[in-house]
Parts: C-alpha cells; sequence; structure tokens
C-alpha cells in the first residue's frame, strides 16, 4: 500500500487524526525534504524511518520503492507542505503503483489554492488551477488564460510575482480584478484584493516581497 499523505501548508495543527495514524503504523515515509518534515514529524513524535523523495530523484528510486511495496512494505508520501502531486513530487511515483497494481490511498487534507479560493470572495461555481506558470512561454500561457471563462488560480514565487502582475495588466487588462493571497495558514497570512493595477503599485510600495503567494483572477466575463 502507499498512502498519499497531505501535510500542513502553515499551521502545525492543520493536521488530522487519520494522517497522524497512517504516519505513525507506516513502515518508512518518503519526504521532500529531511529539514523540513521532521519539524512537523517531531512535532508529533513521529519516529519512523524516513527516505528522501524529490524531482531530483524520484526517477532513481522509484523501481526500489516499488520492489519494497511488493513485499509488504507500507509507505506513506508527503511533500514539504500540502498534498503531493499539487505542484510537488508524487505524479510518478503514483502512476507507477499503479501500473504495478499497487493499491494506493489519498487522504484528504491541506492544500492552499482551495481555501484561497473561498476567501477569495471571486466565482467558486467554476475554476481552472494552473499551479506555477512555466518558466518558458509564460506570456502565451497568460494570453491564453485570459480569455478563461473561469476563475484562474495559479502560485507564483515572491522574486517574479511584479513581473507576472505586469504581464497580466498588458493580457488582462488593467481593471481585471484579482485576489493575492500570502502565506495561506501561516503567521504573515495576508490577502490582498483590487485590481491588476491596483495590486501593481501595492506591491511596488512593499520594501522586500518575501514569501508564496496564490494569485485568484476573475473570470472574463466578455463574450
Amino acid at each position: 500500500m502507499l498512502y498519499i499523505v497531505p501535510t500542513p501548508i502553515g499551521n502545525l495543527e492543520d493536521f488530522t487524526f487519520r494522517s497522524l495514524r497512517v504516519l505513525k503504523e507506516v513502515d518508512l515515509i518518503l519526504v521532500e525534504s529531511y529539514k523540513v518534515s521532521k519539524k512537523l514529524l517531531n512535532f508529533y513524535h513521529i519516529k519512523n524511518h524516513l527516505n528522501k523523495y524529490h524531482i531530483y530523484n524520484e526517477h532513481k528510486i522509484i523501481p526500489s520503492l516499488i520492489k519494497k511495496i511488493k513485499k509488504g512494505k507500507k509507505l506513506a508520501l508527503i511533500s514539504n507542505a500540502g498534498t503531493p502531486s499539487i505542484s510537488d513530487p508524487g505524479f510518478l511515483l503514483i502512476r507507477s503503483c499503479i501500473q504495478a497494481s499497487i493499491p494506493i490511498e489519498c487522504l484528504p487534507g491541506p492544500t492552499a489554492f482551495i481555501p484561497a479560493l473561498v476567501c477569495s470572495g471571486l466565482s467558486t461555481n467554476e475554476f481552472i488551477f494552473i499551479g506555477f506558470l512555466p518558466k518558458k512561454k509564460r506570456k502565451i500561457k497568460l494570453e491564453n488564460l485570459s480569455k478563461e471563462n473561469r476563475t484562474i488560480i495559479f502560485y507564483e514565487s515572491p522574486h517574479r510575482l511584479l513581473q507576472t502582475l505586469n504581464d497580466m495588466k498588458y493580457f488582462f487588462g488593467s481593471k481585471r480584478n484579482i485576489v493575492i493571497c500570502k502565506e495561506i495558514s501561516k503567521y504573515f497570512q495576508n490577502i490582498s484584493r483590487g485590481n491588476i493595477e491596483k495590486m501593481i503599485l501595492y506591491f511596488k510600495n512593499v520594501k522586500k516581497i518575501l514569501g508564496e503567494y496564490t494569485i485568484i483572477i476573475e473570470k472574463n466575463s466578455k463574450k
């Protein structure tokens, strides 16, 4: 069995009883980073064996992980924060387990874009989640998204935030409403609302842009 276990995206109390039980019962926990994961595991007194699983080694170690599970071991996959495989490693291992007829159980739990969408006040009837914009062909992606008639959600890093907002102004127009959520569930959580022009002016006045951002964009209401 492979368990996919979401972990808190900020507040360590955002952890289910079931997730806690599973991590204590499995034979091995796959972690993206020892340093990050040990904060959570030590907080809940979880002493299980750990093994690194991240985008730089997943192709190499998946065959050995499949063998372990085939021999009867129970494994759990966690990421640094949130639900594995959502803008984090996990997809390749899950696909390999399916191909090897290994049962998978994904536990419900934290992910940043859902609370950001709900708090945004923008339409939740239909939405599209992009994750992080691609490094290449970003402007082509934004041009295509500007015609989208569903609410758009994506993640952005602090050092690219202003550039992305300026690109959005070009393709979406300065008056399109957006909501920018910083550090969901963390101590410095902040939600900024307004049109794109207003958000550019706001972040231009921020001395140092830090943290992780979820951006929610109003759908295109024009036919």
